[in-house]
């Protein structure tokens, strides 16, 4: 057992465990009732030593597809949606059966991406979500594929595991997927590729090389494995990625064991509204600012004056969420703006003192408050 890694999850309590297609069922579509199983057991002993745990499955449209005897899943959209119902229930049917055996209740959670989205809507699912756990239930979490046209087209429920985990301020997120973990080469195409049994920084090389699709069965891929551990390493969460066909293999990570790609977290966690503003909400457009104004809010803490501002890009309102660009093109922040971005482009590269005569009126100093900023690390 490595002694970091073991000191790093003996203090985890709030455990998020994303299952994918892939873990759920054969190379031909069909459920695989014995991994199931096991992996319920594994989460129905780990809530009777007093840990709190969420699932995140997938597998609607492979349980749907394969309800409806097929081969393969559908190219066009509305196909996948109609699967994806047909497949829900049938999910939740097989869980409710297997965690009531251990006596325990689960509850069914469908989240979109505009739950993440909207600020009070990202408050009422972390608040349902809490409720849940305080009342000792364990929440099954999907996408909502029925009606989440994004989600299927680009197969995103890594990242959404990881938003999930963000939500509810969890210890730790453990993808379960059909491969060992991330390794520093194509293990089905070099020899010498070797298992990474740490990672502390994301690189691009990283992120270049894991362009590769799931099983037919299944939407995702490396890819956006890291992506979700970008977001769990930013918000101080502690994630790893394990082949789900190891025995005991939750179990064995929350022992300690070396099992898996363990992505380290940074020290500290990231506070609720900093983590909505990062990886909540889509920015709505960009505002590109000067040297001096890239120093400012990176380096001193400071609000985004106009005076600062040298461009904008997009078209967004008060209260919108939008990206600062640096003068390279480097996204260097996100925050909430008080003006428009017709009304931005007017007052751009002006003293706080202009606004007023240049628009009419002027409700506030900063474009963007540093109260309402997010600072990319």
């Amino acid at each position: 057992m490595g002694v970091n890694r073991r000191k790093r999850l003996e203090t985890v309590q709030r455990l998020v465990v994303k299952v994918g297609t892939s873990t759920l069922t054969y190379s031909n579509g069909k459920l695989n009732l014995y991994r199931i199983e096991r992996l319920v057991r594994e989460m129905a002993d780990l809530h009777n030593r007093g840990m709190e745990v969420i699932l995140v499955s997938s597998g609607a449209i492979g349980v749907g597809a394969n309800r409806m005897g097929l081969k393969k899943i559908p190219t066009t959209i509305p196909e996948k949606q109609a699967l994806a119902a047909i497949g829900q229930g049938a999910l939740m049917q097989l869980y409710e059966k297997l965690f009531s055996e251990y006596n325990l209740t689960v509850a069914q959670v469908l989240l979109t991406r505009g739950d993440f989205d909207e600020r009070i809507r990202y408050l009422n699912a972390t608040n349902a979500l809490l409720s849940l756990l305080k009342m000792e239930v364990i929440p099954i979490i999907n996408e909502n594929d029925t009606v989440a046209v994004e989600e299927i087209r680009f197969g995103d429920n890594d990242t959404l595991s990881a938003l999930v985990a963000g939500l509810v301020d969890a210890d730790m997120l453990i993808i379960l997927s059909d491969v060992d973990g991330l390794y520093d080469a194509d293990p089905r195409s070099s020899e010498n590729a070797r298992l990474l049994s740490r990672v502390e920084e994301i690189t691009p090389e990283m992120e270049a090389s894991s362009h590769n699709r799931g099983s037919s069965f299944a939407s995702g891929g490396m890819y956006t494995k890291l992506k979700a551990a970008r977001i769990c390493m930013a918000s101080g969460i502690t994630m790893i990625i394990a082949n789900s066909a190891e025995d005991n293999v939750i179990r064995r990570i929350i022992a300690g064991e070396e099992v898996g790609t363990l992505f380290v977290p940074r020290g500290v966690k990231m506070h609720a509204r900093e983590k909505w503003l990062a990886f909540g909400t889509l920015v709505q457009g960009y505002i590109e600012v000067d040297e001096g104004a890239a120093t400012a809010l990176t380096k001193k803490g400071r609000s985004l004056l106009a005076s600062g501002i040298t461009g904008i890009a997009g078209e967004f309102e008060r209260g919108s969420v939008v990206g600062v660009k640096s003068p390279k093109g480097q996204e260097i922040a996100r925050g909430i703006v008080h003006y428009s971005a017709g009304e931005i482009r007017l007052i751009a590269g002006r003293k706080s003192s202009e606004i007023e005569h240049i628009l009419g009126e002027k409700d506030y100093d900063e474009v963007i408050h540093r109260n309402n900023l997010w600072v990319v690390r």
